[in-house]
């Protein structure tokens, strides 16, 4: 399983992502309580109408502005993992194939992706109109191929898609436009894991780099960071990027996709903007100012301000689920817990203590005005996957006996059992007699986030008897400072080394600045296939920032799911991990909330569906 993967589940411009904004990079988000989300009845676009017929095709004019709320890092499409900046290297560089509404699978830069027997082997048959930008000419199956064999597959690369393409994975090229992958196994939901999902890169380019095993030039390269040799493979290329303040796109006329119209047939000259702004507005307030005043197109609104927006005649507010979560991730590494000797996250009965600590339907009442729906484990409510709350351990749940300070204590107690923290009335106090303090950071701009955060902060005070800092960061700074590992020098040593995500055991591998918790990433839950998502609960898995060892067997339990025959063996395997998710709390699951994103009036395009978003290129503004 690799990152990218949110994104192309919805059709949101074809790139995916682990990590997104917890509160919302694009915007807060929300969901009823206890009932279905007003989408949940058609989450994934089952009665969506995808073949529109138009007797004239919009007119091109104008610029489309979007907004973000802070600075992004990278847009090199091999190393990226966050996703707003894959939202934007998805306007410039498609990916083979995405989803669009009722789970029909989207050919993008891959005319046919298909099983030829009973899904081990699959065909991609790329269009023969795919052209990067000079000098490299068209692409062809080869730099598929290419890309896979000697950087995906590389252990010098620690690409994100690596974990993807391992050694029971293999690809080779049948013709000039075509490539057939070999599955170990049968997999007959292998698209649905996105484990295929590739962005075409030109083989001329990277060859120097993998000739000289050079990583830190290849992640440094300016025609990768750039997104300079995108070609007709988007549908906007990039004009001008100003590090912080804007990135402005400027319309494709030869985008591929026009030739797609039995994809959409408002494909047939996209797309219809001249061209595409990304603002950076690092305050709410001032996002919001901007689509109440008709100066940017697309902004995120908060649960409080829901009401107000769908008052104005010059916005629509849509309600669209999404994949994330809002977690409060703890760092198990060896810079996490800096509130004395240890690390008390590693023990699973103080994650529990802490799980007891929150009620998570206040958190939606309060801080999300009821728009919210509380998590208990990793899956949201309206998937197919969603193992049924008859075993499910549902701790911060206030209706049962997992909430509150005795719930909270009693197991916080047998945590510190045989260590050098106890309890002093209801203080819990270190080795000093000091109170225990932790840091717990959130995006900077977010004001859901914040308070988010204030709330899981009185509620430790109350419930845990600890002190919390609740501070304000950038995220692009938690990304590289906190959040990524420094690479030890000694990697190839180690019993695992799988780039800045993982790049070791927790004891050896750790980031340049200590951090205790953090409500800065949602993470994917992949509703589709949730297979993918074994990435969070595998120690040695890429993507481990917080380092988490599972005390339960998550390895083997994801593979009896990821080599099911049958939709039963499937089912039985993803209940059990989800069952025992919820019993180990990785992390501290708080929340699900959909997208309640505000559209300019004119907008024509969006749903109210999972999969809002699959056809974006074929947007218009109707005056």
């Amino acid at each position: 399983m690799s990152r990218r993967r949110w994104l192309a589940a919805l059709g949101v411009g074809g790139a995916t992502a682990l990590a997104g904004c917890a509160g919302g990079e694009t915007g807060e988000t929300a969901t009823t309580t206890e009932t279905a989300t007003e989408t949940e009845g058609d989450a994934v676009g089952e009665k969506t109408e995808t073949a529109t017929e138009v007797s004239d095709l919009p007119e091109v004019s104008g610029t489309y502005t979007d907004v973000i709320s802070n600075p992004l890092d990278t847009l090199n499409p091999l190393y990226n993992t966050e996703a707003t900046a894959s939202g934007v290297i998805s306007q410039t560089l498609n990916n083979n194939y995405a989803f669009k509404p009722g789970n029909r699978v989207l050919n993008k830069t891959w005319e046919r992706f298909e099983t030829v027997d009973d899904g081990s082997v699959w065909v991609g048959e790329l269009r023969d109109n795919l052209q990067f930008s000079d000098p490299y000419g068209q692409v062809t199956a080869e730099d598929y191929v290419y890309q896979v064999q000697e950087l995906q597959k590389a252990e010098w690369t620690a690409t994100a898609d690596s974990d993807s393409w391992t050694e029971a994975v293999s690809i080779s090229q049948t013709g000039e436009l075509e490539v057939q992958i070999e599955l170990e196994s049968s997999n007959i939901l292998y698209p649905e894991t996105y484990d295929p999902v590739l962005y075409p890169i030109p083989k001329d380019l990277v060859q120097p780099y993998v000739e000289e095993e050079d990583a830190e030039g290849l992640k440094q390269d300016t025609e990768l960071n750039e997104l300079q040799f995108t070609g007709n493979l988007g549908p906007y290329s990039i004009k001008e990027w100003d590090r912080t303040n804007a990135i402005r796109l400027t319309r494709n006329e030869d985008f591929y996709l026009q030739e797609a119209t039995d994809e959409f047939q408002l494909f047939e000259n996209a797309p219809y903007f001249e061209s595409y702004t990304y603002q950076v507005v690092k305050e709410q307030s001032s996002r919001l100012g901007a689509l109440e005043t008709g100066s940017v197109d697309a902004v995120g609104i908060p649960p409080n301000q829901i009401s107000k927006f769908r008052d104005l005649d010059n916005v629509n507010v849509e309600i669209i689920p999404q994949p994330y979560n809002v977690p409060l991730v703890y760092n198990m590494r060896a810079n996490g817990w800096n509130a004395g000797p240890g690390n008390l996250f590693r023990d699973k009965k103080f994650r529990q203590g802490l799980g007891c600590a929150v009620d998570k339907k206040r958190l939606v009442e309060g801080v999300y005005r009821g728009t919210a729906q509380p998590e208990y484990t990793w899956q949201p409510r309206w998937s197919r996957w969603y193992p049924g709350d008859d075993n499910l351990m549902k701790f911060g749940d206030r209706d049962g006996e997992l909430y509150g300070k005795e719930a909270t204590q009693s197991r916080i107690k047998q945590a510190i059992d045989d260590t050098e923290y106890a309890y002093q009335g209801d203080t819990l106090v270190g080795p000093g007699g000091d109170q225990v303090s932790l840091s717990l950071y959130h995006s900077a701009g977010q004001n859901t986030e914040k308070a988010t955060a204030e709330f899981v902060a009185q509620e430790f005070a109350d419930n845990v008897g600890v002190d919390v800092r609740v501070e304000a960061i950038n995220g692009s700074e938690f990304a590289s400072k906190y959040w990524r590992q420094q690479i030890p020098e000694n990697a190839d040593s180690l019993e695992w080394s799988k780039g800045a995500n993982n790049a070791g055991p927790r004891d050896v591998a750790t980031s340049e600045n200590g951090w205790d918790m953090s409500l800065v990433y949602g993470l994917n839950t992949y509703p589709l296939n949730p297979t993918t998502g074994s990435v969070f609960f595998i120690k040695d898995s890429f993507y481990n920032p917080y380092g988490y060892y599972p005390s339960w067997d998550a390895k083997e339990t994801f593979e009896a799911a990821q080599t099911a025959s049958t939709e039963a063996e499937l089912t039985e395997a993803v209940n059990k991990a989800f069952t025992r998710i919820a019993e180990d709390q990785p992390m501290g699951m708080l929340v699900f909330t959909p997208d309640q994103a505000g559209y300019a009036s004119g907008i024509q395009g969006p749903v109210e569906n999972f999969h809002n978003g699959w056809n974006q290129a074929g947007w218009y503004r109707e005056e």
